[in-house]
Order: C-alpha cells, then sequence, then structure tokens
C-alpha cells in the first residue's frame, strides 16, 4: 500500500480542488490519501463525491499551534469535524487569517513591495487565506523566484519583516481537543529547520506524555539526519512515525506519495481513531 497522510486542496492553500487532489492522488497510484487543510474541513464534501474507486480518503486537517513562541502545525486525523469544541478553535484561528494577511500586505507595501491584498484574494480565491497565498502574491511580483523563497527573514518567515502573528493553538490543548473529538494526532515537519526556529525535543516528550500520537519524519523539508533523529526519538517515546508528501499542488515542488507512511502504522492510526473512519472510493463523479 502507497499511504500519503499530508496534503491540501484549495480549501486552504493548495492548488488542486478537493475534487481533482483526489483524483491525482489516483493517478500518483496511491491507495490511500490524506486531505489535510489548514484549520479547515471545507474540502471534505467535495473530496467525498469525486473519491475514485481503489482509493481510500482518511479525513483530517492541519492545525495552528505555537509553543514556547514557536509556531509549529498539528495533523489532525479521523476526528468530528462537528465536535463543537474543536469546531470553534479552528474557527477562532481562521477568523484571525484574514487580519494576519492584511497585516502583512500593509508591512510589504511600507517595505516598498507593490502587492494588494486584492491579489492576495484573487490568489487565495475560496480557500482560507494564508501566508503561502502572499508569497505567492510575491513570486507573481518577481521579488522572490518561487514560494519557499518568500518564507525567510527578509520577507515571511518567523520574526521577518513582514510577519504578523495569528491566533494559534496551544499543542497540548490541540491534543486534547482532537482526542475529545475521537482523533489522533501527529506533529507536522517537527525538524523542518529551513521554516525557522523549531520545537524542541522537550517539548515533544511532554506532547507525548500529554497523549500525542506521532510525529511525522518522512518530509520534504527533514533531510536525511534530521529523519533519522526523529525516527529515533518516535521510537524512544513510543511514538508512530509517518511519511508524507505535504503536497500543495503546483505552490510546491514535491509530488503526492513523494514520501509515504508505513501501512502498519497507518492502521494503529485507524484503530485509535473514533470519531471519524477512512473511506473508500466508489467511483466518483
Amino acid at each position: 500500500m502507497r499511504i500519503d497522510l499530508h496534503t491540501h486542496s484549495t480549501a486552504s492553500d493548495g492548488t488542486d480542488s478537493p475534487g481533482e487532489l483526489v483524483r491525482n492522488a489516483a493517478a500518483a497510484g496511491l491507495d490511500v490519501v490524506a486531505l489535510t487543510d489548514h484549520d479547515t474541513t471545507r474540502g471534505y464534501v467535495e473530496a467525498l463525491a469525486a473519491l475514485p474507486e481503489g482509493l481510500t480518503l482518511v479525513t483530517g486537517a492541519e492545525l495552528s499551534c505555537r509553543v514556547g513562541g514557536v509556531s509549529m502545525h498539528m495533523l489532525a486525523y479521523l476526528f468530528d469535524p462537528e465536535e463543537p469544541a474543536l469546531l470553534a478553535e479552528r474557527e477562532l484561528v481562521r477568523d484571525d487569517r484574514v487580519p494576519r494577511a492584511q497585516g502583512m500586505v500593509a508591512k510589504l507595501n511600507a517595505l516598498g513591495v507593490p502587492v494588494t491584498w486584492e491579489q492576495v484574494l484573487r490568489i487565495a480565491g475560496d480557500g482560507s487565506v494564508g501566508r503561502p497565498h502572499v508569497a505567492t502574491a510575491l513570486v507573481e511580483l518577481g521579488v522572490v523566484p518561487t514560494v519557499s523563497d518568500a518564507f525567510t527573514a527578509d520577507w515571511l518567515a518567523d520574526g521577518g519583516r513582514a510577519h504578523m502573528e495569528k491566533h494559534e493553538t496551544d499543542p497540548f490543548e490541540a491534543i486534547r481537543l482532537v482526542k475529545a473529538a475521537g482523533g489522533v494526532t501527529v506533529f507536522a515537519h517537527p525538524g523542518a529547520s529551513k521554516r525557522g526556529r523549531t520545537v524542541p525535543e522537550s517539548a515533544i516528550v511532554e506532547m507525548a506524555a500529554a497523549g500525542l500520537d506521532g510525529i511525522e519524519v518522512d518530509h520534504m523539508d527533514h533531510e536525511p539526519q534530521t529523519r533519522a533523529r526523529l525516527r529515533g526519538l518516535a521510537s524512544e517515546l513510543g511514538l508512530l512515525a509517518t511519511g508524507s508528501s505535504d503536497y500543495h499542488g503546483s505552490r510546491k515542488t514535491c509530488v503526492l506519495g513523494e514520501n509515504v507512511t508505513d501501512p502498519e502504522v497507518y492502521g494503529e492510526i485507524t484503530r485509535r481513531a473514533t470519531g471519524a473512519f477512512p473511506v473508500p472510493g466508489t467511483g466518483g463523479i
């Protein structure tokens, strides 16, 4: 089985619609794909309606968190999307995305970059507006060559010249909320140092004690030595070790199935979940 547990659609900051994403996942030879848009589950209905035969969909989300002044992302799988407390927290995070992005546009303007709010909204479309949309605007204007190049201290990285803070969930609260909604939690790309400061391993130890289920080990932003270190840490702490593409369509260079999760790890995730269950495709529309 080929299992990719981290992808994004136009419901947040990907460039494939949810329907296109699942069709592309099947074409890429995946057996299982997780839809994990940022702080939203809006893509579920379209993805499920278009799900090709032979492909299983895992519903999820990537939650924006912060601990010790460091931003981090928490992948949440197979939770009840209508559970009130988790739903309210996701809405709180999403509601803060617009003023944050507007603040980044204002800072860029002050730096002499002629980005406009209308440009960012056009790029975001129906998705939850976020930094990748602002980064894409910088690419369009020729300020940086790629989206990844916008995530530096010069521009949009944490602490960068045009960075703006936003509401982010405490990860220990995220773990509690996701578990209460019947879901499973995996710390996304914990060693992605090229994105900025990373969470110290001591905090991962504390999260494991608080019920964290796993850490994403095989990821495009993890060098081989980082993967080896994280795999060892997962073993020490009794955490699941996952692998995923973090696919965003054409917004990033990674491809579906670039990194995958071991079937036994996937099976354990599904065994732990009680809020929702993987959905096998029946042919789609």
